[in-house]
């Protein structure tokens, strides 16, 4: 029968062990080693300690160090009805058990803290008559309560590696008539074995707790180094995340709508997490001088002074012939004021600020032939490097530029695909890599379709162009308020760039007035026509045929190939 009841107990604790393995919340996993256990010794009561280095003061003992105290992280007593910590949602308010005195001498007096210190296990047949412990708040618990703590078993969990991952304690095993009993050789061999898998386990999970924080920990230094990396950018790589977090809140939370079946599991939730922190981490490798361009001239420098410079010489030029040849002083003084006025419009279209009409380009290219002589060198006014920036249409940079400063998602892609990313972060380089695909294809660096993009990407997309709309660090525009910002973003709604069912979630849910009015100065939270943006409807196209979509999704779009290394 002994041999029966060995060979049930070992089966247990297989089954056991591979669910404690298998188990990746903490909080449950410390509750299914203390209801095993008490299960398993019949037991009326328990307490799951964890070894931990924070101090009762909520400081932190120095990196690397040993534990220091034992806190209660699992309490239960059926008799009592007592069910704390865990998943019980019930807080422990018990003071951990230190493990060393102000000395730093190994406490022995509490039963727990020297299972924890001296790695041994400690069968207590009688709390009340046992000599080597101190059990006085055990005592006074019970004269409160009116509870009889008899018999502990109290077992120290510790890795292979001789290291303690804290101490679990049974309280009153009891017979099969439920009379409280000394916990037996068997039981004590049995819940050691149990110790021991629970230790295992949860040394397993703090390895891969400790791999993600650093791992996050990391993916955050990398987002704050890029923005650090220019004045004008700084935040963008960590408000992005919390726009798209928001926004996949309100997609899960739905309960009726195009959403009302999305869900997100924990991976995913961790995946979106590091995928919205590594969105623009190919900015590491776009030029400071390209990516902060706050004039249409500028470099390293802005070279509109080397502009000003020749217009001065040429002023120079004109009132030296005026006075060498006799020239008329009337006809030099209007010269020299439509000199002067074409510096001033130079000047004004350098800023980049309004759309630059084509008759505004010619005007610029003439100004630009005109001839002046500097160090007895014959040139123009503008040089073709100059007249070609300054004639851009709309913002500041060059096609070139433009191809460069967008190219920041072509190595996004190429340095998170480069990535051994676990299978649970396998869609990290596409939900990053997507936060500039339009739904029609018009996007880049992939030029991919609404149906090729997951929804968490086009959440991004969203994100985004929202982030950048409101921001007020940007050198080439002033932010946008709160009603502009969703207005110029319906009109993207309209023309298929942004998802237009995000963008009306993304208004009915309110997220854009939470987060305006958590992150966004006063002035730029102004009242928005929500009815009017939810009115307006996306202009119907039709996605290309199918051999025309792989393609775009095999790579990048031809004019950023070149960026490919």
């Amino acid at each position: 029968m002994n041999w029966e009841r060995r060979a049930r107990d070992l089966e247990r604790l297989y089954r056991v062990g591979v669910a404690l393995s298998a188990e990746q919340d903490r909080d449950r996993l410390v509750e299914r080693i203390l209801l095993e256990a008490k299960d398993l010794t019949r037991a009326d009561g328990g307490t799951v300690y964890l070894a931990t280095e924070e101090r009762p003061d909520g400081g932190r003992a120095d990196r690397g160090s040993e534990p220091t105290h034992l806190r209660f992280a699992m309490l239960r007593n059926d008799t009592l009805g007592i069910a704390q910590g865990g998943t019980t949602g019930v807080a422990i308010t018990l003071a951990p058990v230190p493990l060393f005195d102000v000395q730093g001498r190994a406490n022995h007096k509490n039963v727990a803290s020297h299972c924890a210190t001296t790695k041994r296990s400690v069968n207590v047949a009688n709390a009340y008559t046992e000599p080597g412990f101190d059990f006085s708040g055990t005592k006074a618990f019970d004269e409160q309560t009116g509870y009889r703590s008899q018999s502990f078993l109290t077992i120290p969990m510790v890795s292979a590696e001789g290291r303690v991952f804290g101490v679990l304690q049974l309280i009153n095993a009891r017979d099969e008539a439920g009379a409280v009993v000394p916990f037996d050789a068997r039981q004590q061999e049995i819940v050691e074995a149990l110790a021991s898998q629970a230790a295992i386990a949860l040394d397993n999970q703090q390895l891969l707790a400790g791999q993600k924080a650093l791992l996050e920990a990391f993916i955050q230094l990398i987002a704050n180094a890029i923005d650090a990396k220019s004045p004008y950018t700084g935040g963008h790589c960590t408000r992005v995340p919390i726009i798209t977090e928001m926004l996949a809140r309100a997609a899960c939370d739905a309960d009726v709508g195009p959403f009302k079946e999305f869900q997100l599991s924990p991976d995913e939730w961790y995946e979106l997490r590091i995928a919205s922190w590594l969105h623009d981490c190919g900015k590491v490798v776009t030029p400071i001088h390209v990516m902060d361009k706050a004039t249409k001239l500028e470099t390293i420098h802005d070279r509109i002074e080397s502009v000003r410079l020749r217009f001065q010489v040429r002023r120079m030029e004109l009132e030296l012939a005026c006075a060498r040849d006799g020239g008329d002083p009337a006809a030099v003084d209007a010269q020299l004021r439509a000199l002067d006025d074409d510096l001033a419009f130079v000047a004004h279209a350098n800023v980049g600020g309004e759309f630059l009409s084509p008759e505004k380009q010619a005007r610029i290219r003439a100004i630009g032939a005109t001839p002046v002589t500097i160090g007895g060198q014959a040139t123009t006014l503008l040089t073709a490097d100059e007249v070609k920036n300054l004639c851009v249409s709309r913002g500041t940079l060059n096609d070139d530029e433009r191809v460069v400063i967008n190219g920041h998602m072509v190595q996004t892609i190429l340095m998170l695909e480069a990535l051994p990313f676990p299978r649970n972060l396998r869609r990290v380089p596409e939900i990053a890599g997507g936060h500039h695909e339009k739904m029609d294809g018009t996007g880049y660096p992939c030029g991919l379709w609404a149906g090729d993009m997951s929804l968490p990407a086009r959440m991004m997309a969203i994100a985004d162009v929202f982030e950048a709309l409101t921001a007020r660090d940007r050198p080439y525009k002033s932010a946008k308020t709160l009603s502009e910002t969703m207005k110029i973003m319906s009109f993207m709604k309209r023309d298929n760039h942004l998802d237009p069912q995000l963008f009306d979630l993304f208004v009915t849910s309110g997220i854009y007035r939470t987060y305006a009015e958590q992150y966004l100065p006063p002035e730029l939270v102004d009242t928005v026509d929500e009815a009017a943006l939810l009115a307006v409807q996306p202009r119907p196209h039709d996605p290309p045929p199918a051999d025309v979509r792989g393609g775009r999704r095999r790579g990048f779009l031809p004019e950023y190939q070149r960026l490919v290394r």
